[in-house]
């Protein structure tokens, strides 16, 4: 049944992932998906560095106004496009139900702005191809390269402060929990309700906290990261609102271990994601246009 949904899928859209697999980590199906907007300027150079060892590469692009999508077809990648912008965390929803619906069985996401080494995939994708974790984080600040690679200093001590407020709410470890280049495999994606999440930058911190509240484990690796005056990066007004938001959400995941209160983000029977229903008309994720 679900070859045949790739195969139809295949001739209404152009599918080129429903070929057989290729390059593959530990027999697992690997997806690069990159959700992106005016990120014309960068993603060249972030599709020319990508391993052989992706299987999918799909870009997601939430309106863009300027030639990303002329752009990203003219690579090769798969494009799906947002009928207006819906923001980035429904940008990721996209990227995720099409990567399933391709068949991948861990999907790394890449930010399309250059500021992360594309060449790490297959180090993220390992560690769960290998049974290490079920999800695997770039982090900029093991290694202690972040400040080296520009990061603003208000936002590497902002990065610092929460990280440790929500190991102490969260009852993890984690070097960073706000890293854009993360690994999910199959399982995670399908189990976790990620249509009860933001639509904006707090969709990240949020699928983190689901991750850590279900019980899946998380690994990272360092990832050093660039700062340039292409990669996108949100101002400081939004960093606070994203701030605001994370304080928020750790205080929601405390309050529901302990049976206090009960928030939709981190029920089980809450909206999950389904790689056979078609994104066209519907509700919960965006329409895409080819």
């Amino acid at each position: 049944m679900f070859l045949e949904i790739l195969k139809e899928r295949g001739s209404r859209r152009g599918w080129l992932n429903a070929l057989p697999r290729t390059s593959m980590i530990q027999d697992k199906r690997i997806a690069v998906v990159m959700p992106a907007y005016n990120a014309e300027k960068t993603l060249e150079a972030t599709v020319r560095d990508l391993p052989s060892a992706v299987d999918i590469r799909i870009l997601v692009d939430d309106s863009s106004t300027d030639r990303t999508v002329h752009l990203a077809e003219k690579l090769g990648l798969q494009v799906f496009v947002h009928d207006r912008n819906y923001g980035y965390g429904r940008n990721q929803q996209t990227c995720y139900r099409e990567a399933l619906a391709a068949g991948a069985d861990i999907v790394v996401m890449l930010h399309p702005d250059y500021q992360y080494n594309p060449a790490l995939v297959p180090s993220l994708a390992g560690l769960i191809a290998c049974g290490s974790c079920d999800v695997a984080l770039g982090s900029r600040i093991l290694g202690g390269g972040a400040r080296r690679g520009g990061m603003p200093l208000y936002k590497y001590i902002s990065n610092r402060v929460l990280t440790a407020f929500e190991n102490l709410l969260l009852g993890a470890k984690l070097s960073e929990y706000h890293t854009g280049y993360r690994a999910y495999s199959r399982e995670v994606l399908l189990a976790l309700p990620l249509l009860e999440n933001s639509d904006d930058f707090l969709f990240d911190n949020e699928v983190l906290a689901q991750v850590l509240f279900f019980g899946f484990r998380i690994g990272e690796i360092s990832c050093p990261a660039r700062y340039f005056a292409e990669a996108s990066s949100i101002n400081f007004r939004r960093s606070v609102s994203y701030g605001l938001g994370v304080l928020a959400t750790s205080f929601k995941f405390s309050l529901q271990k302990l049976g206090i209160a009960h928030f939709r983000i981190f029920k089980k029977t809450g909206r999950k994601l389904n790689p056979d229903y078609y994104s066209n008309g519907a509700r919960e994720v965006a329409p895409v246009r080819i």
